[in-house]
């Protein structure tokens, strides 16, 4: 039975190699001289650390800049809110989505199913499995995600003829 898996994965080497091309070119820039600014990766949380929100700004823009160079889709991108430090220092932590949340596979789900196509779609963990009949029917499944679910990037690996 032909199948295919609907994940949200972002390349993490590419998204840690933006974000030290962002620390770099931060540390370069006359504008940050002197300044707490800095960003740091763990795991899969981005930390902005800044002197006041309108420096945390340009931070994030120098690193959308950088990962959009990477192909990186920057709906990845789970922006938080802007937390005060000690001092006068702020900090603002950005998640990198991976994997599909249970609301939006549900979501998933019901789209396919009121598709009126003959596949079938269970979900499968972080990720939605769709099988069907026919390779036509996948791929007009595939057509319909990608233009109904616009607010995160959606990828599909695994496909079985």
């Amino acid at each position: 039975m032909p199948s295919f898996d609907t994940v949200c994965e972002a390349n993490l080497v590419d998204v840690k190699n933006g974000v030290d091309n962002t620390a770099k070119e931060i540390s370069t820039r006359f504008d940050f001289k002197g300044t707490a600014a800095s960003i740091e990766i763990k795991d899969k949380e981005i930390t902005l650390i800044g002197d006041a929100e309108f420096q945390l700004a340009q931070i994030d823009d120098v690193l959308r800049n950088k990962l959009t160079k990477r192909n990186v889709d920057v709906r990845f991108l789970d922006v938080g809110d802007v937390q005060k430090m000690g001092g006068d220092k702020v900090k603002q932590v950005i998640k990198v989505r991976n994997g599909i949340e249970s609301e939006l596979a549900k979501k998933i789900q019901r789209l396919v199913k009121d598709s009126k196509l003959k596949v079938q779609a269970a979900i499968q963990g972080d990720s939605v499995r769709v099988t069907g009949a026919k390779r036509d029917d996948l791929q007009t499944a595939m057509a319909l995600l990608k233009k109904e679910i616009t607010d995160i990037p959606l990828s599909f690996n695994n496909f079985r003829d």
